[in-house]
């Protein structure tokens, strides 16, 4: 309940299978702020093996609900082996679809997967519903895919990290009209507090990474990525709005 007073005025809780998305929407309910996305994570796809049609069912009734702004976060992730690759495709597509049928967004995950997510994406007609690549993490050249199709990118704590020299160049590349700040809570907390559990009020520490390497103002990044988010969620403005 601190992050409107702190100027985090709006908040798009990700699902990442059906219990949190459940729990994503409870949220929604109770804090007027709070917005949700709905869908299923490729690391959790294998649960829906067990009922694919109930979970089908369920992931769409959801998607229904009057706060729900997008299907994600669903994607492709190869870092670990299971579940299986093919699985992982199944359900991705299968969530495409269901934007599609309920004209919303993604939200989409994509580690050690670039080739096989822009693909599919393309095969999938992604660019008709739009979204965001969620915790961006490949190169420029990738990213350049990825706006083709209309994309957004998505930019978190990793900015700030020393190490992150592959972003921070995807980043100077990038326009700025087609960035979104990210929090992944509980993970990738920014310098100074990485390794913590990391929170949507450490945002600022990004935002200040971005507008060093945009060589702009702060207040400038904040403008653009607020405009951007209302873009990509297709909200509605406030009616008053103070500074995000």
């Amino acid at each position: 309940a601190s992050l409107p007073e702190n100027n985090v005025l709006r908040v798009v809780n990700i699902g990442a299978g059906l219990a949190s998305s459940r729990r994503t929407l409870a949220l929604a309910d109770r804090y007027d702020y709070v917005y949700g996305a709905v869908g299923v994570h490729p690391g959790e796809t294998g649960e829906l093996q067990e009922n694919p049609a109930e979970a089908a069912e369920e992931l769409a009734a959801m998607c229904r609900h009057k706060k729900c702004v997008a299907v994600g976060e669903i994607g492709l992730d190869y870092y670990w082996d299971e579940p299986d690759r093919e699985i992982q495709k199944k359900w991705f597509v299968q969530q495409l679809h269901l934007a599609k049928k309920c004209n919303l967004p993604v939200v989409i995950h994509s580690r050690d997967a670039a080739k096989d997510t822009a693909d599919l994406m393309k095969a999938e007609k992604a660019g008709e519903t739009g979204g965001v690549i969620h915790c961006f993490s490949y190169t420029k050249e990738m990213a350049g895919i990825f706006l083709d199709m209309g994309f957004f990118i998505g930019v978190g704590g990793v900015l700030t990290f020393g190490n992150a020299r592959k972003l921070k160049e995807a980043v100077q590349y990038l326009p700025m009209d087609r960035i979104v700040l990210e929090t992944d809570c509980p993970y990738l907390a920014p310098v100074p507090y990485r390794g913590k559990r990391n929170s949507s009020l450490y945002l600022p520490y990004v935002v200040t990474t971005l507008a060093a390497l945009k060589g702009i103002t702060e207040e400038e990044v904040r403008r653009a990525v607020w405009d951007n988010s209302i873009r990509l969620y297709r909200m509605k403005e406030p009616e008053t709005k103070t500074e995000k």
